[in-house]
């Protein structure tokens, strides 16, 4: 049986892969917490996708699989102390076993924006006990890594539905410039992004379908993968023209 533990989570618009580097800005009071708890812990909490169908106690939800990030940086970004600059970098995928609610629920018509919604949030976190945590955490199991790299053929076969996706995106929104883009211009885009390789790694799959995704969603399934099959198979589904 997989060892479980308890972590903070934190639901955003995005997928965080294991390896990638992620930056955060962070201005909610709950968020705050978070990374305070996080900083005077091992600095490591859960990133996961928001899912759209459900809501914790009123509050973003996130889908079941993520990534723990773990903290290398922070900083205030200005000396008031309101927000924080944290870097982080994605270490292994999780899946979540119990989500735990926070201690609050989210006051109507709130605006994490706001300096009046931070007040309201501040003010109910004071009176129900500042000890108590406004965010959501989660019992988790870490889930293996896939420890094998792609071959060389598969990669390439993979790179020729990218560019023949991003061609036809070009195509379908300036119909009148067949020569928008070309496979010597995408050729430059993979070499900026460090993907021209002989010995592609699972990072260089995840990069790739990346650059390939209008929307997270499509990701998610890639981060869901147990085999490097599946994890093929997956982003050929997201790079295939339909």
């Amino acid at each position: 049986m997989s060892e479980t533990k308890i972590i903070p989570i934190f639901p955003l618009d995005l997928v965080l892969f294991p390896r990638q580097e992620l930056p955060l800005r962070i201005f909610e009071p709950r968020y705050k917490q978070l990374v305070d708890d996080c900083m005077l812990g091992d600095g490591q909490f859960g990133v996961c996708l928001i899912d759209e169908q459900n809501s914790v106690n009123g509050w973003n939800s996130p889908k079941l699989v993520g990534t723990i990030a773990k903290i290398s940086k922070c900083e205030d970004v200005e000396l008031d102390g309101l927000q924080l600059h944290i870097e982080t970098m994605g270490r292994n995928s999780f899946r979540i076993k119990k989500i735990i609610p926070p201690a609050l629920s989210q006051p109507d018509n709130y605006d994490p924006l706001s300096v009046e919604g931070h007040q309201e949030v501040s003010k109910i976190h004071e009176e129900i006990g500042t000890q108590e945590k406004m965010y959501i955490q989660a019992e988790v199991e870490l889930i293996p890594e896939i420890d094998e790299n792609i071959s060389l053929v598969r990669w390439k076969a993979l790179v020729e539905l990218w560019k023949k996706k991003i061609i036809h995106q070009a195509l379908t929104s300036d119909p009148s410039n067949p020569h928008a883009v070309n496979s010597h211009a995408l050729d430059h885009v993979l070499e900026q992004y460090y993907l021209n390789s002989d010995s592609p790694t699972i990072d260089y799959i995840y990069s790739l379908a990346a650059l390939g995704a209008k929307d997270p969603n499509e990701l998610q399934p890639l981060l869901e993968a147990p085999t490097m099959e599946d994890l093929i198979e997956s982003t050929k589904e997201l790079l295939t023209v339909k």
